[in-house]
């Protein structure tokens, strides 16, 4: 069991909407890998597939009792969502955020932050290993 971990998750699509792709890495606070997702959507937006990836990202914390969990997101729409600093207008994105959300209780603390694409290559590289296999 860990108590806590840090979620890298990320999410695009080639084209909007297009063949779509998650990947997410989840460490220990020492950087430890836990999991790695790499997953392919089908057809889909890159902010659908943004939430998507955090959702699979959340899912396996809980599965590994995660208590804590800090995730690092390059979709700076996505984060400012999730702290209610916009509102969700799409609705296709609002039951995605419902269920990031109720997924986040689940945690003692759960954080959304916004990260620098070059700081997000892990994840990136498996969102488009994913999309990769597709094609």
């Amino acid at each position: 069991m860990v108590k806590k971990i840090i979620i890298h998750s990320d999410g695009g699509a080639r084209g909007n909407p297009g063949p779509a792709g998650i990947g997410a890495v989840l460490t220990t606070e020492t950087g430890v890998v836990v999991a790695e997702i790499s997953e392919y959507l089908g057809k889909t937006t890159n902010n659908q597939a943004e939430y998507r990836a955090l959702i699979a990202a959340l899912s396996k914390a809980q599965e590994l009792k995660a208590s804590e969990v800090d995730c690092y997101l390059d979709s700076e729409l996505v984060v400012k969502q999730l702290n209610r600093e916009y509102k969700v207008k799409n609705a296709d994105l609002a039951p995605l955020f419902l269920k990031v959300h109720n997924l986040s209780l689940a945690f003692s603390q759960c954080k959304f932050l916004h990260v620098r694409r070059e700081l997000n290559k892990e994840a990136d590289r498996l969102a488009n290993q994913a999309m990769d296999r597709a094609c």
